[in-house]
């Protein structure tokens, strides 16, 4: 996916995400499902910091300290920062050397699309918090992500032992035929799910195990899907 698309993907999601951290009050304060013991503010909170780290490592291109939120009035807080969040993401060169977390190469452009789906799936989170129904994206940035959470994520998982090697392999399809293998040897099981409920099941935002099809081995699978496969 090119850097333009993450680009108007961010921006698209960051606008809504503004405006629902003007909500009154009594709304910041409910909780958030997918993140015990948070709430909406503390979601705002966690955003502000995650953009104002992401914007400081491109502009330095070196690992810095994440900032910590104010322990109250972190939505507004989020608002004071995110027009020079997305300043910073729309004049960075993706080709430019950039630390990351990553694999190699490390470049700027990892921070567009992480912070893309990043806001996407906070997204999410702030519209369950807040009773709307889930957003919707495009399919393309859909497969982005997922490629993202197993391609990406779900190894550094299994590399920092977040989660238990498998054993056996476990593999996740879409309907279109794209399918990513968790795990190694030979396929155990299969996880099938369509594009938006696998993007946001692979997050933890939805049951993957009660909306995706399982072949194989049952238990497996609903054990890899547990993972965590994404932080």
């Amino acid at each position: 996916m090119l850097p333009d698309r993450h680009l108007a993907e961010l921006t698209h999601s960051l606008e809504a995400l503004i405006t629902l951290a003007r909500q009154p009050e009594n709304v910041l304060n409910r909780a958030v499902p997918a993140c015990p013991g948070w709430t909406l503010d503390t979601l705002f909170g966690h955003l502000g910091s995650i953009e104002r780290w992401a914007a400081a490592v491109v502009r330095a291109g070196k690992f810095v300290e994440e900032p910590a939120a104010p322990a109250e009035g972190a939505a507004a807080w989020f608002l004071e920062g995110a027009a020079d969040f997305l300043a910073t993401m729309n004049v960075l060169d993706p080709a430019a050397p950039c630390w990351d977390f990553g694999p190699p190469p490390q470049r700027a452009g990892f921070w567009l699309r992480r912070q893309a789906h990043e806001h996407a799936i906070h997204l999410v989170d702030a519209h369950q918090a807040s009773g709307l129904e889930d957003p919707v994206f495009a399919g393309d940035f859909l497969l982005d992500g997922i490629d993202e959470a197993l391609g990406m994520f779900t190894p550094r998982q299994l590399r920092l032992h977040r989660m238990a090697d498998p054993g056996m392999a476990v593999s996740f399809g879409l309907p279109d035929g794209s399918t990513w293998t968790v795990g190694s040897g030979s396929i155990a099981a299969s996880v099938t799910a369509p594009l938006h409920e696998m993007y946001v099941g692979l997050w933890g935002r939805s049951s993957l195990s009660d909306v995706a099809v399982l072949d194989g081995d049952v238990d497996l699978a609903k054990s890899v899907i547990r993972g965590p496969l994404t932080p």
